[in-house]
């Protein structure tokens, strides 16, 4: 197949990294091209990341021909055919050109080839089946060019086939339709993702939660979620109920308020799914998620507004010392998201603005003295020592902070004395 465009070489494609690694495998005669995201992003004059190469040449003979050249090669997965280059701290993926014998699920049984459009074949997607030369010719066999431009996401071939050999991929439709798609969604892959979304449950938590999480980080996650939900894309995934409404608030919120950046996608799920904290629990441990990603959604789990409506900065920085920045920040969001989604344009978002900005500006504190100060001036250890720091505590909250460590110990003295 001829190349059907030529774009100028981007600054990744020039970098002497990148072409130490062509020109090492294109020292046999062989021949290399970018494939994949890299090439879809650099066509959109998008920030590329990941670097995928693919050849003809056997894997075997692609770490001969990186070690002949001084390049690292690591043999991430050789029995699919690929073999990570490591230049520096910069890492490519290369990928001998493959079709598939036999699939089912997961993992296919391939074959190696020489043919470039039988790789191709296998992609999932039309806008993921392009391919570059290190020169910039751009090879296209499905007509990727002329849905990237439309806007349009859609399987390579036929859908249902393509989802039933990976069943990610119907996640996967919905991910690149959220990033790179315009409505109306492709009939076919709406059809197909309805009718085998059932075997969603087959996939393991750490899959889904890899397409979720990057789901959710799109900028207008919500619509994308209607869209599943309509299509019976959802209910197999998620059997929670659901509240896109708030998704879609909280997103606007993070998009036009500085104080409430983007969170991530942990508080973008708690604000799309109706938690309490058994739920999740539940969904935590279905999704896998790391301790840090399942304690933070515990911490925002069937959490009401930190502060009343008419708060001020006084109550916004106990419920910051009580709670912790990050997770104050969180359910002030959140509960804005709320009242949004149930109610736009109320007077009290100032206060939701207010809270945020507090927290933003405002240190939390330590409390300025210790257990040790307490068996110093005379308690013994014990839960006595805890229960008058708790008191201290509490008395320094309602001044505020604001008393320093002389005046502290002044007040844990007198609290001691009044101890049995």
């Amino acid at each position: 197949m001829a190349a059907i465009r030529r774009m100028e070489p981007k600054s990744w494609m020039t970098a002497a990294a990148t072409r130490a690694v062509m020109s090492a495998l294109a020292a046999d005669g062989g021949a290399a091209r970018f494939v994949g995201g890299c090439v879809r992003d650099s066509i959109l004059d998008l920030p590329v990341g990941d670097i995928d190469i693919a050849t003809h040449e056997p894997p075997q003979r692609v770490i001969e021909l990186l070690t002949a050249a001084g390049i690292k090669a690591v043999p991430t997965g050789i029995e699919h055919g690929t073999i990570t280059a490591v230049v520096g701290a910069e890492h490519f993926e290369i990928t001998t050109l493959r079709r598939d014998v036999k699939t089912h699920g997961r993992r296919a049984e391939i074959a190696f080839t020489d043919d470039w459009s039988e790789d191709a074949a296998r992609r999932d997607l039309t806008i993921n089946a392009l391919s570059m030369t290190e020169g910039g010719d751009i090879y296209d066999p499905f007509g990727g060019l002329e849905d990237l431009a439309a806007g349009r996401v859609r399987f390579v071939g036929n859908a249902e086939t393509r989802i039933t050999e990976d069943v990610l991929r119907l996640l996967r439709f919905f991910r690149f339709f959220a990033y790179y798609g315009q409505p109306p969604a492709d009939a076919h892959g709406l059809a197909a993702a309805g009718k085998l979304a059932h075997l969603l449950p087959t996939l393991s938590g750490e899959r889904v939660w890899a397409e979720l999480r990057r789901l959710l980080c799109a900028p207008d996650p919500a619509a994308v979620f209607q869209l599943m939900a309509d299509h019976g894309a959802l209910g197999p995934l998620l059997p929670v109920p659901l509240w896109i409404a708030r998704l879609k608030a909280l997103a606007e919120v993070e998009a036009t308020t500085t104080a409430a950046a983007p969170g991530g996608p942990v508080r973008r799920l708690a604000a799309l799914i109706k938690l309490d904290r058994s739920t999740a629990r539940q969904l935590a441990e279905r999704l896998r998620f790391s301790r840090k990603e399942r304690a933070r959604l515990l911490a925002m789990a069937g959490a009401e507004v930190s502060h009343p409506p008419d708060a001020g900065p006084r109550q916004f920085r106990a419920a910051i010392y009580r709670l912790g920045t990050a997770t104050f920040r969180d359910r002030v969001i959140l509960a804005w998201a709320e009242q949004r989604a149930k109610d736009p344009g109320t007077a009290s978002e100032a206060n939701f603005s207010a809270a945020l900005e507090v927290a933003q500006a405002w240190p939390r504190p330590d409390l300025p003295i210790r257990g040790e100060d307490a068996v110093r001036l005379g308690l013994a250890p014990g839960p006595g020592v805890g229960q008058a720091l708790a008191r201290v505590e509490a008395w320094w909250i309602d001044e505020d902070f604001t008393p320093d460590r002389a005046v502290c110990l002044e007040r844990l003295e007198a609290v001691i004395g009044g101890i049995p």
